[in-house]
């Protein structure tokens, strides 16, 4: 066994989607959240810890392959040989 096969994370296009979507969604809603905190308490620190942790939640979020992002495999031809 390779350490290329511990790496081997597959997800379909449906997943693909999702995972893009998420990424944003989470990204932006960080990113209105600590700007608007940043600018209530005048703090650049905070603003950037929030976003910070918006960041941190997006990575657990999307980068494993969740069982979530292979619920639609992709059917493929058989092989012609």
């Amino acid at each position: 066994m390779s350490i290329a096969d511990y790496f081997e994370w597959t997800i379909d296009f449906e997943g693909q989607k999702l995972a893009d979507q998420l990424t944003h969604l989470l990204l932006i809603c960080f990113a209105v959240v600590g700007f608007v905190a940043g600018y209530v308490t005048e703090s650049l620190l905070l603003t950037v810890a929030i976003f910070g942790a918006g960041l941190l939640l997006a990575t657990v979020v999307v980068l494993p392959p969740w069982p979530m992002y292979k619920r639609h495999p992709q059917k493929w031809l058989p092989s012609t040989k």
